[in-house]
């Protein structure tokens, strides 16, 4: 029987409000609750305004700082989900995204939504990866 194991991560540090857990890991499974672009020193400032590239490539960095936590790569993720407040900007999340994958993108869905939890907060991604899938057995 697999438990549940809490990942963290320097880059993406965890609420101060204890009320989710960035990362779990079930197995070989991470499963990344929603980054969004806020400054990675905990102080809960936004990163960088109302430019979703830049939240992006943000987003992205804590993605990946948590998943090799967990002991895997950024190919090891399978699904993303993407939260927009204004999908007419998705160009910018695409750019951001294409930054950090390779090959075969991980399957995604892309949501636009009235609001997010900051009105500054204009983008926010949630990330399920399968640890050392990527890894080609020798």
């Amino acid at each position: 029987m697999s438990q549940i194991r809490r990942v963290t991560a320097p880059g993406a540090p965890e609420p101060t409000e204890k009320r989710w857990s960035n990362c779990l890991v079930v197995g070989d499974i991470a499963y990344i609750s929603g980054q969004t672009g806020r400054a990675a020193d905990g102080g809960g400032t936004d990163v960088n305004g109302p430019n979703d590239y830049l939240q992006s490539l943000a987003i992205f960095t804590k993605i990946k700082a948590l998943v090799e936590a967990a002991g895997g790569s950024m190919a090891d993720i399978v699904k993303l989900t993407v939260f927009v407040t204004d999908i007419r900007r998705r160009e910018q999340v695409w750019q951001a995204r294409s930054e950090f994958f390779e090959g075969d993108f991980p399957s995604s869905s892309l949501v636009e939504v009235s609001k997010l939890a900051d009105p500054a907060v204009t983008v926010e991604i949630e990330a399920i990866a399968h640890i050392g899938c990527s890894r080609t057995l020798q």
